[in-house]
């Protein structure tokens, strides 16, 4: 029996939120790539679609393309999932919307949000006492305004008990291909991915592609002390030293660098570590013990289990993956 997914949407969602998902249980609940009889005769799906909102009929997204959503009603759904998107703001500060949420979350198997999303969810009290994750650039906004969850900014997507919140867009995708393998198995996940060209499980965690941007953006009053840092690298970074440099406190600098950035000092000197080394594994012969020196790990045993938190892979097969991709493409460097 198809399972029921109902994707919220409202006005200025980000079209690739709600799309994105919906296309991955498109793949998931269809036949095996290749298998063109299978769809021309109608497989049935393992899922049944739809998008709702709080009026029935075209809602524009913030790219000025429209979806069409049926009005939400009580009906039940095994899976509720919120987009994200500049509307997110209004969205949240909707008392209809949050009532909504809150009765979907109690009929439903599973509740999710796909990057700002969580915003929503987490004015809905959703996310109280929670790990949940969302799109880099907000997260430390998010933390300011939810203290009560617990914000994981590097994760591709979180899950905590039966809600699951996701990173930045594009991660929604992630979201829906674990949603699957849950309910469908890795098998099935894997031949969705594989139809969708996407990685099953991508490597690695929003770090790898925000790289404390938003703790180095123009105008920030860290992003002096970052640059400080990355020419340092590979010497002993310690908090006393960072607030020095920032000429506070080493409680205040601590304390300042977590509310406005969403992650402690000592986690931001280790992604810069973590840029430094993947750099160097990934485009030099050095030996791997000579970068963990160099990018201050001391240790390469450190710097493995650091890579496999953030990249979910040791130093030894991002180098060989590079490696194979530079012989797959002789034109990149």
């Amino acid at each position: 029996m198809p399972r029921n997914i109902d994707v919220l949407i409202f006005p200025d969602f980000q079209l690739l939120d709600a799309a994105g998902p919906i296309t991955g249980f498109e793949a998931a609940g269809r036949a095996p790539p290749g298998d063109e009889a299978a769809f021309r005769d109608g497989a049935p799906s393992a899922y049944r679609l739809r998008t709702v909102a709080r009026e029935a009929g075209p809602v524009t997204g913030s790219s000025g393309i429209q979806m069409v959503a049926a009005r939400w009603d009580d009906a039940p759904c095994d899976t509720l999932i919120v987009a994200g998107g500049w509307g997110t703001r209004a969205a949240s500060a909707c008392p209809e919307t949050l009532a909504y949420i809150r009765a979907a979350a109690r009929r439903a198997r599973r509740v999710a949000s796909v990057c700002s999303g969580a915003f929503i969810l987490a004015a809905a009290g959703l996310l109280d006492g929670r790990r949940a994750t969302t799109h880099w650039a907000r997260a430390a906004e998010f933390a300011r305004a939810f203290p009560r969850v617990r914000v994981e900014p590097d994760r591709i997507f979180v899950r905590d008990g039966a809600i699951w919140t996701s990173a930045g867009i594009t991660a929604g995708i992630d979201l829906a291909l674990a949603l699957i393998a849950e309910d469908l198995g890795e098998a099935t996940a894997k031949r969705a991915a594989q139809q969708l060209v996407v990685y099953h499980r991508r490597p690695g965690g929003q770090s790898q592609f925000s790289a404390l941007l938003e703790a180095d953006r123009s105008g920030s009053r860290f992003s002096p002390v970052l640059a400080w840092a990355r020419e340092r690298i590979g010497e002993q970074l310690s908090v006393e030293r960072l607030a020095e440099r920032a000429a506070m406190s080493s409680r205040h600098f601590a304390r300042a660098f977590t509310a406005e950035t969403g992650t402690t000092p000592a986690k931001a000197v280790e992604r810069l570590r973590l840029e430094a080394a993947r750099e160097w594994v990934e485009n030099s012969a050095e030996p791997i013990e000579g970068i963990a020196m160099s990018a201050g790990f001391r240790d390469p045993e450190r710097m493995r289990r650091a890579f496999l938190r953030a990249f979910g892979q040791p130093p030894q097969a991002m180098r060989r993956h590079a490696r194979l991709g530079r012989l797959a493409n002789p034109s990149l460097p």
